[in-house]
């Protein structure tokens, strides 16, 4: 379990990888030419709410230079997508290539039965070891980053906040009351989205910089069955401010009903003003609404101590191999062009940085649009925090349904809390840790 210096050390390592320019590594050497070889057809399986076309525009460079066509393949997303690769895992039935979450959610995969060990890769050497320790398992590495690393937090309407007068918060407090004059001028203040359940975590998983701001051996004592969310106070704070934004009529009246698309275009019209949620969404923005992206801005999940202002951050989701696929040559040649220098422009002419690269030779501060830049201060500072799912083994696979209860009012944030210790307890025993 990461202590404080672990992290910082962890975080810092990542930032000065950025700033290293990698040498050409688009594997010209004859290992990787197969110009001359019969085609290969690989399936990749992917969430059917991640942006197409960058992947797309590196599968059409594969296909050119290798003679590998890729057919993709969508799965859902949130609790169901969950269920869906468990299964498709057990059954047999998995795609070549995956792209899936780093972190917690790939250990209860159960990875070492399913995907390919990549720890000799010799493309490791070119990925920051933050991101690697998230797709590590007992000693063996199975993933390859898809993307940049995430920030988790609130994204705001710049033209709104300038016409009513407002400042970024630097304290829950403060937030409220922002939300509280936004509502006041006939807007939502808060965007809910709980069509795709995934959204509902968001105030409860951009909250952890703050929980552990306040109690630094949380996350070793949560893994340790030493600490639970409805027993501290600082962790239970997070579901009490997801009931708060419902308990004062903040959300949207269709908040149930409402996809992330939705709650997109409000922001971006103004209708609705503040969104919390992941910075992966500015890929979707930038597609959809690219003439208005530099009126949205991007502010952390405050907590009550303005000291203590600081950023939640997700490794992004990783490509992993399935270990029964039919074609391995020609899955480590798609991963190795994916992470190489070629592949990553492929994949960055189709989509925006949404923060810095866990891979080395690709600085995106000149490129970042203004929510970005926002963002790079608290990494710069170290001012970060890793989620807690890259701090603990444990998420609760039910937590999306726990926020959205909690956060429509059907039951209180102490009874969310326990619910999800109760979810955790019961994924502990399944990993069979230690203290449980």
């Amino acid at each position: 379990m990461l202590t404080n210096i672990k992290i910082l050390a962890v975080m810092s390592s990542l930032f000065l990888l950025l700033g290293i320019v990698a040498g050409c590594s688009s594997n010209n050497g004859n290992i990787y030419d197969n110009s001359n070889s019969k085609e290969v057809t690989l399936s990749l399986l992917i969430d059917n709410q991640v942006e197409q076309d960058g992947i797309r525009a590196v599968a059409a460079k594969i296909e050119k230079k290798y003679h590998i066509k890729t057919e993709i393949e969508t799965r859902p997303s949130g609790v169901e997508g969950h269920q869906v690769m468990k299964t498709r895992l057990a059954t047999g039935d998995m795609a070549d290539l995956v792209i899936y979450n780093s972190g917690s959610l790939l250990q209860a995969l159960n990875p070492e039965e399913y995907f390919v060990d990549l720890t000799n890769d010799p493309d490791m050497e070119k990925i920051a070891p933050s991101f690697k320790k998230s797709v590590t398992i007992n000693g063996k590495v199975f993933g390859l980053p898809m993307g940049s690393v995430i920030s988790g937090g609130w994204f705001y309407n710049k033209n709104v906040y300038r016409e009513l007068g407002l400042s970024v918060p630097k304290t829950w407090a403060e937030l409220i009351a922002n939300s509280e004059k936004i509502k006041a001028a006939g807007k939502t203040a808060v965007i809910g989205t709980y069509k795709d359940d995934w959204t509902s975590q968001l105030i409860v998983l951009a909250d952890i910089h703050n929980v552990i701001s306040e109690d630094p051996t949380f996350a070793a004592d949560f893994s340790a069955n030493k600490a639970k969310f409805s027993t501290t106070p600082a962790a239970i704070r997070s579901f009490e401010k997801l009931s708060e934004v419902y308990k004062k009529g903040f959300l949207n009246k269709d908040f149930q009903s409402a996809t992330y698309k939705d709650g997109i275009k409000m922001l971006i019209d103004g209708t609705g003003v503040q969104y919390p949620m992941l910075s992966a969404i500015l890929t979707t923005i930038a597609a959809s609404y690219p003439d208005k992206i530099k009126d949205i801005g991007f502010f952390p999940q405050p907590g009550d101590n303005p000291d203590k202002v600081g950023l939640t951050v997700f490794m992004p989701p990783a490509i992993y191999v399935n270990k029964n696929t039919q074609h391995l040559e020609a899955a480590k040649k798609w991963l190795a062009y994916f992470v190489s220098s070629e592949g990553m422009k492929s994949l960055l002419t189709e989509r925006i940085p949404t923060g810095p690269l866990p891979i080395k030779g690709k600085d995106v501060q000149n490129d970042a649009i203004p929510a970005v830049k926002d963002m790079l201060p608290y990494f710069e500072s170290g001012k970060t925090t890793p989620a807690l799912e890259y701090l603990s083994p444990l998420k609760g696979p039910n937590l999306p349904k726990i926020t959205i209860q909690v956060g429509s009012g059907s039951i209180s944030a102490k009874t969310g809390a326990e619910l999800y210790d109760q979810d955790v307890e019961k994924l502990a025993k399944q990993l069979g840790l230690s203290g449980w």
